[in-house]
């Protein structure tokens, strides 16, 4: 019995470290042929391949019109950031990438901050820091949005207790009114979904909840937070006029909830 047991055990881990490494191409919108967007999220440090090789090539095949990369390219304590650096090149070269900084960017140790502003500019992404472009695509207008939000929202006085919460107003106030025409926002926090459809948003995409950690029968277990069960943790959710679109992301340790790419034709 104990040798299968053990045996049972070495299986499990085999299966945990294949998984976690193991990307999928996930499509999960596809309303007929319209604007096809790659949308990553939540990198942190894990490679796919020598300095994302795979992870790139991978994108590369779906060809897609634009990449979102909705925060947490990389974990607030990293100081070398060369991998982060020729990915971000690479996924420049299929198309153009829009992102976000995510709540480990957000509280990036200080005195890697500059280093990693530096490894920004030498790349061609396009950053939203509460800001938006303006896309025409297969003459298709869109108007892409990025919210930096309020660091409370995550963490508050080093503790995860009675956290901020982000409103319609708090929004308008960073970003201004919802402006008329198809409007995507990149938000990091997928937990306000209300928020951004009451914003007037027609597309969010969001990451942070890694798919919730563990996933069991097909249920998120675990947020960042610390709170079981979050209600928007990976896959599309539909919210009045909005759909928010919501990554499990690529890095940190998971299980039952492999690391994805996701393919959106909207």
């Amino acid at each position: 019995m104990k040798y299968i047991i053990l045996l049972a055990i070495i299986i499990f881990v085999l299966y945990v470290i294949y998984e976690n490494f193991f990307l999928l191409t996930v499509r999960r919108e596809k309303l007929g042929s319209g604007v096809k967007i790659v949308h990553l999220s939540d990198l942190h440090r894990r490679t796919f391949g020598a300095d994302n090789e795979k992870l790139c090539r991978m994108v590369r095949a779906e060809k897609p019109d634009i990449i979102i990369f909705s925060g947490d390219l990389v974990s607030r304590s990293e100081n070398d950031f060369s991998v982060a650096d020729k990915t971000l090149g690479e996924l420049c070269s299929i198309a153009p990438v829009y992102m976000i900084y995510g709540n480990h960017e957000q509280s990036i140790f200080e005195e890697n901050v500059d280093r990693f502003e530096r490894m920004l500019e030498k790349n061609s992404e396009i950053l939203l820091k509460n800001g938006h472009a303006d896309v025409e695509i297969r003459g298709r207008r869109l108007k892409i949005y990025g919210l930096l939000d309020n660091y409370g929202i995550y963490k508050k006085n080093g503790r995860y207790r009675d956290l901020d919460k982000t409103t319609k107003n708090d929004i308008e106030e960073l970003l201004g009114k919802c402006p008329d025409g198809e409007v995507l926002l990149i938000a990091h926090n997928p937990f306000f979904g209300e928020a951004y459809e009451e914003w007037g948003a027609k597309y969010t995409f969001s990451g942070h909840v890694h798919g919730g950690t563990v996933r069991l029968f097909g249920k998120a277990m675990l947020s960042p937070e610390r709170k079981f069960f979050p209600k928007y943790a990976k896959g599309v959710y539909t919210i009045g006029g909005m759909k928010l679109l919501v990554s499990a992301g690529l890095g940190k340790f998971r299980l039952f909830d492999p690391p994805e790419i996701v393919v959106y034709e909207i």
